[in-house]
């Protein structure tokens, strides 16, 4: 027998169908509420034609429709694409387009920019989580409101495609990271025998085309959590609550816990059912930690990726401390291995590649074998990031995967923006580096090299810049020099642009 993701909410509904099982919002639904929404989904899908191994692309905030198509889709067999909703209109046709989408289900927010290309996408439908949907749209709730909730006849799972991510590429362009029925399941395990017993709710501020947000969601449903989502990150709302709802773990990026401490009162809201702050994304500054420690919650850093399904190593609270700079040792049901140019292990403390092993490691890159055979080599997924591991076997990132960039939790990579900025009439030459930022924790910077004779402000360009690339992206600092450093065969070198711009 196939596992399928899908049927995990079929079974978890049997077994305890009046339990509560998700809160967006007003929307509060049990198990069973959940599952009967997500059969009339599944069996709507024959009047949009979707058969087994389809895209269906969703582009929203943290909807309770974002479930129905994460299970119903894992019932039918198709497979949901979650799209960044923070990129611009050029960058969702782009990915649309690259997975070959036969529907996109939108939400009210991003009615306007999906008006704007739809003409250009290849979708059969499209369909908006509003009543009424634009003229070009069906309404989600039409679509579904007539539709049986039995359940479907499941065919398929195992290491199938679930799930399409796109993580950002190094050469401008993003790539479609395949997640299957198997890893997810993979990565609900490991995460259960890793954390052990953390109380039954999780509150979850982050949005769902994260595999932040989305490699929990399994686990909850497998081992019948109760999983409270905001629509998206509000800090006063997520402290209400905490104590309204009795959360018992949370998820998170390093930005989401400063914002929190500057939240007036930040003391008198109740911690007291807390027993887990999981953060990823970038690295936690021990001084966080420590402050969250005096208040009883245990920060445990996560280091992971969107090929391995989210999870590789964790620290937890005591060790992040005494081995401050530590994203851990590897979870339960995942290896990792530290190797240098020739694929050798190299010995503790030393520098090397990270290579990563489990059950939740990705397919491969959508219609990439090029750049699956890269980065999948027997059974080890090479991450490009580089680090150093110690005796006790906690590892310790050293270097950005290829120059990333990390603002808000989200990876940017300097490639694409400036393939951007070389489009610009007036621009020679550029290169991208992050620079501190109070906020986010990085910002980007970007150097450039004027054409002979142009004139262009640093405001100018970022003005440019709107719409033409998602708002994190845009340079929040700009500078203009005569010579971007690269090495003969013209590669920027980040290290001495960095040197050169540090103080500015």
């Amino acid at each position: 027998m196939q596992l399928n993701i899908g049927s995990f909410l079929t079974k978890r509904a049997k077994l305890t169908p009046r339990k509560e099982a998700l809160v967006v919002q007003d929307v509060r639904l049990t198990f069973d509420q959940m599952n009967r929404r997500c059969n009339r989904f599944v069996n709507s899908l024959e009047r949009l034609n979707v058969r087994a191994g389809d895209r269906v692309a969703i582009l929203a905030l943290n909807e309770p429709e974002y479930f129905d198509l994460y299970f119903g889709l894992g019932k039918a067999g198709a497979i949901m694409v979650p799209i960044n909703h923070r990129l611009a209109g050029p960058e969702i046709q782009y990915i649309i387009n690259d997975c070959q989408a036969k529907v996109l289900v939108f939400g009210k927010e991003f009615a306007q920019v999906v008006e704007s290309i739809h003409a250009d996408l290849p979708c059969a439908h499209f369909v908006g989580i509003m009543d009424p949907p634009p003229a070009f749209a069906m309404s989600y709730t039409q679509l579904t409101a007539d539709a049986p909730a039995t359940e479907p006849v499941i065919k398929c799972g195992g290491g199938d495609t679930l799930t399409i991510l796109y993580t950002s590429g190094t050469t401008g362009k993003p790539k479609g990271a395949e997640l299957t029925h198997d890893g997810y399941f993979g990565t609900s395990v490991t995460l259960r025998a890793t954390f052990g017993e953390i109380g039954e709710i999780l509150l979850m501020p982050l949005p769902l085309f994260h595999i932040g947000a989305l490699a929990p969601v399994p686990m909850c449903v497998h081992f019948g959590m109760k999983m409270v989502f905001q629509r998206a990150f509000e800090p006063k709302n997520f402290l209400e609550l905490l104590q309204t709802e009795k959360i018992t773990w949370f998820g998170s990026v390093p930005q989401i816990l400063m914002f929190l401490r500057q939240i007036p009162d930040f003391a008198k809201f109740d911690w007291s059912n807390v027993k887990m702050a999981l953060v990823y994304a970038a690295p936690v500054p021990v001084s966080l930690i420590k402050d969250f420690a005096a208040s009883g919650i245990e920060v445990r850093q996560l280091y992971g990726m969107t090929e391995c399904t989210g999870p590789a190593t964790v620290i937890d609270g005591e060790n992040a401390i005494q081995k401050a700079g530590s994203c851990g040792p590897p979870f339960f049901h995942n290896e990792i291995r530290v190797v240098d140019m020739e694929g050798n292990d190299v010995g503790p403390e030393e520098m090397g590649e990270v290579l990563i092993s489990g059950t939740n490691l990705m397919k491969g890159y959508w219609n990439r074998p090029d750049a699956t055979a890269e980065t999948l080599k027997d059974g080890w997924l090479y991450s490009g990031d580089m680090a150093k591991m110690d005796a006790d076997g906690f590892l310790y990132i050293m270097d950005r995967k290829k120059d990333m960039i990390i603002s808000g939790g989200e990876n940017i990579y300097p490639a694409e923006i400036e393939d951007l900025l070389l489009s610009h009439p007036k621009i020679a030459d550029a290169g991208v580096i992050g620079c501190p930022d109070e906020k986010w924790g990085e910002a980007v910077k970007a150097v450039i090299v004027l054409k002979e004779g142009e004139a262009l402000t640093p405001e100018q360009l970022i003005e440019w810049s709107r719409g033409k690339i998602a708002s994190f992206k845009i340079p929040k600092r700009v500078e203009i020099t005569t010579e971007i450093p690269r090495t003969p065969t013209g590669k920027i070198l980040k290290r001495v642009l960095r040197e050169q711009f540090k103080d500015s």
